[in-house]
């Protein structure tokens, strides 16, 4: 077809032409509304970019003398946020005299990381950063089943019940 048939096809129509494929031989053209390609096209990418999990880091403190309760309250939120997908930094704040007693720092972190052991990887193991020690959790990845899911099982089983 010739580009004077089909821009005029295009103009009855009342849409636009548009080249596809400018390096086909010959070029590929489609007629369409370009203005609302354009459109659907930019709500596909906003679309996308809500769909995105946004990994944030999350952070808790802790004191070298944190008591059972707290501590526990802590390690609660910690699984909450590792649970939702999200990093998690702890920072241990030491005050005055307990820059001294830093291993009592130490083996809190280590009793955290192992109480998290089933939902998160050590990303940064402690280090110390003036007066806090720090270590950042990542959640351990999910693990993918094998299998049907569950709406494909269901939908199989309805049309077993249909059949019989």
């Amino acid at each position: 077809m010739s580009i004077a048939e089909a821009k005029e096809m295009a103009e009855e129509a009342g849409v636009d032409l548009v080249e596809i494929a400018p390096g086909a031989e010959p070029p590929v053209c489609r007629l369409m509304d370009y203005g609302k390609y354009l459109y659907q096209e930019s709500k596909k990418k906003h679309d996308a970019k809500l769909r995105q999990k946004q990994i944030q880091v999350k952070e808790i403190k802790f004191r070298p003398n944190t008591d059972e309760g707290d501590y526990g309250i802590k390690l609660r939120n910690l699984i909450h946020f590792l649970n939702d997908g999200d990093k998690v930094k702890i920072t241990l704040r030491f005050r005055g005299r307990e820059m001294a007693h830093q291993e009592f720092g130490v083996r809190l972190l280590e009793r955290v990381r192992g109480d998290l052991a089933d939902h998160a990887v050590v990303e940064q193991f402690p280090k110390l950063e003036g007066r806090q020690m720090v270590m950042v959790l990542s959640p351990k990845k999910k693990e993918v089943k094998v299998g049907k899911s569950a709406k494909q099982s269901e939908t199989d089983a309805k049309s077993e019940a249909i059949t019989q």
